[in-house]
């Protein structure tokens, strides 16, 4: 058979349809592993290569979009990666003989890589080599890249490729609406990025209808030279009566067909929702428009020029972002306390608290991300009421818990608009049960890849590449726990540093040797170190900080001392804390370069008598 890269020299190929799509409606429930079907029920997936044959592809792809082994791992099949794979390649190799070209399928790993995700680069690519490699021993013509969005993850999935064949690569990204990718990727910024990885064919699938993509394939054209290929969904699905229908046509897929070839595009075929049906719709509209391409007949389209991407753009330097930042760069020592929101939407009180520190000498308030599961106002929200009600700066807490990647960016680009400076990035505590037991958590990145957002953002970058014209500012904060610091904690930490975090916020300190060891074991970082310190209230506090807080360890003298303490009385027990926080306080001074000081959080006091070893302005 004539090698698929000299064939699209001349000739349009048609691809196949959805096969999701085929075996769902062959009855196949959407929570089963199809691509185990290759195993349990081979029969199937062959008739559904036959009838896309028999409808006039040019080339099968092999039912293996999902099986990698971080997918197959959630169906509990990563074990028999190799023979689902292998396997998948047989069954079209069987059908398609020497006619038609087989594509060995290969989608996402369904979960987040570097830098927004904790999986590096080098672990994705391994896996994407085992994959491909049994495919390669099923005995494909060529690999299909498809469905990709993240550069980072499509990336690694070509070197994966790249390591064990040089078959002919297809790689095609999915866009929304705007044509951008959805991580906001704009089609000339990853077209040219995939022509530099080594994509033979490169273009577009799934998530959109032809419409939307015709858009986007013009402007691609404009920027490679490489062979393109399209294979857009029927349409948006509808829910009519609960379930998902595409209402896209075959005759309105083939229209759109013809307006492909005229752009140049080699490869055309369905994805989501697309049957037999409408791949034979497709054929009989290539075939009609020349089976021989002759060129674009609406003209070439001019080349867009490309948005700045910024990767190089000048960042604000630290002492210039906020008046913490400048004490950071200055390497003061800073005094931060922390405030948890109000309940409800009345801040009067919280304002009357803040101005209340800031006459105290505070630097900052440390605004955390509404601890219990109940109606507080969001950290931002207070944040920014205080940045404008007070002359104290404040900290707040952002974490990744209940949103996507997209949406946190949103929600910074405003916050920064409405004169927030200064950011603790965490991935996050899950919701407490308490007054909304139903609520649950949703994680897409974990605090280094907000790091890594925020700090693109200070590069005047957004997370698709794209320039978003003057940088942020934000001064950039990440937590570790001393007391946890074993290996896999020390390089999330070091990866935070990485991603470009600027200081360090510890959790509570109760035992300065701990927080020795971490400063020995971080000294690398070079990042500044705040700790925290949490006054204790009473001896009930103290034991379940010791006994069921992870990573939190307080000494037994201090245990004892707080057991005694409450044995004489809740005053003298309150007392007893201070004078314990006073003491770590004195002891770890020359060690960090700056304290924060917790609650408890209806007497601002506490913190002040904490702090009065210290602060200039404070009354003990």
């Amino acid at each position: 058979m004539q090698d698929l890269l000299s064939r699209l020299e001349d000739h349009v190929l048609v691809c196949d349809g959805a096969m999701g799509t085929m075996l769902y409606s062959k009855g196949v429930f959407i929570s089963r592993c199809f691509d185990e079907l290759n195993i349990s029920n081979p029969q199937l997936v062959r008739e559904v290569h036959f009838d896309y044959i028999n409808a006039g592809a040019d080339i099968i792809e092999t039912n293996t979009f999902g099986a990698n082994r971080t997918k197959l791992m959630t169906h509990g099949l990563a074990e028999h990666i190799r023979e689902i794979n292998s396997q998948g390649a047989r069954i079209a190799r069987d059908i398609a003989g020497d006619k038609v070209w087989v594509a060995g399928a290969i989608g996402p790993l369904g979960i987040r890589i570097e830098p927004w995700g904790k999986t590096a680069i080098e672990e994705a690519r391994a896996i994407f080599r085992e994959q491909a490699q049994a495919l390669a021993d099923g005995d494909v013509d060529v690999f299909i890249l498809e469905t990709f969005f993240d550069l980072n993850e499509v990336y690694a999935a070509i070197r994966g490729v790249r390591d064990i064949t040089d078959r002919p690569l297809i790689v095609q990204m999915s866009i929304e609406e705007d044509g951008n990718s959805p991580e906001g990727t704009p089609p000339e910024v990853f077209a040219k990025r995939l022509e530099e990885w080594g994509a033979d064919v490169l273009g577009l699938n799934c998530s959109v209808g032809p419409q939307v993509m015709l858009d986007a394939i013009e402007r691609i054209a404009g920027v490679t030279a490489r062979k393109l290929s399209v294979q857009p969904n029927a349409g948006k699905p509808r829910n009519v009566e609960g379930r998902n229908i595409y209402l896209g046509s075959p005759e309105y897929m083939a229209s759109y067909a013809k307006k492909f070839v005229q752009y140049g595009v080699r490869i055309v075929g369905g994805c989501c929702g697309t049957t037999p049906q409408h791949i034979k719709a497709i054929r009989a509209a290539v075939k009609s428009a020349g089976s021989v391409v002759l060129g674009p007949s609406l003209g070439t389209p001019s080349a867009r020029r490309l948005p700045p991407e910024g990767q190089g753009a000048a960042s604000i330097p630290l002492e210039s972002k906020s008046r913490l930042g400048g004490k950071l760069a200055r390497r003061e020592f800073i005094k931060i306390v922390e405030m948890i929101p109000p309940l409800g939407h009345d801040f009067a009180e919280a304002i009357e608290k803040a101005k209340y520190l800031q006459a105290q000498d505070v630097d900052a308030i440390n605004v955390p991300d509404a601890p219990p599961s109940s109606a507080r106002m969001s950290a931002i929200s207070l944040a920014v009421l205080l940045e404008k009600s007070t002359e104290i700066e404040s900290l707040a807490h952002y974490t990744c818990r209940d949103k996507n990647l997209l949406g946190m960016q949103s929600d910074l680009l405003g916050a920064y608009a409405l004169g927030l400076r200064n950011l603790l990035l965490l991935t996050g505590d899950p919701h407490q049960i308490g007054e909304h037991s139903d609520a649950t958590a949703i994680y897409e990145v974990d605090s280094i890849g907000l790091t890594n957002m925020v700090n693109r953002l200070n590069h005047g970058v957004d997370v698709g590449g794209k320039s978003i014209g003057k940088p942020t500012g934000f001064v950039i904060g990440v937590g570790a726990n001393p007391g946890a610091m074993n290996d896999l904690e020390s390089k999330r930490f070091f990866y935070k540093v990485d991603a470009g975090a600027e200081f360090v916020l510890t959790q509570p300190v109760f035992d300065a040797a701990v927080l020795e060891r971490f400063l020995d074991r971080s000294g690398n970082s070079k990042i500044p170190v705040i700790a925290a310190i949490v006054p204790l209230p009473n001896y009930k506090t103290a034991e379940f900080l010791n006994y069921e807080i992870p990573g939190c360890s307080i000494p037994d003298a201090i245990l004892n001392r707080m057991r005694e303490a409450q044995s004489k009385s809740p005053d003298y027990a309150r007392n007893e804390g201070i004078f314990i926080a006073r003491e770590i306080l004195e002891r770890i001074h020359g060690m960090v370069q700056g304290v924060q000081i917790r609650g408890p959080f209806d007497r601002y006091e506490t913190p002040v008598e904490v702090l009065s070893v210290i602060l200039k302005g404070a009354t003990p």
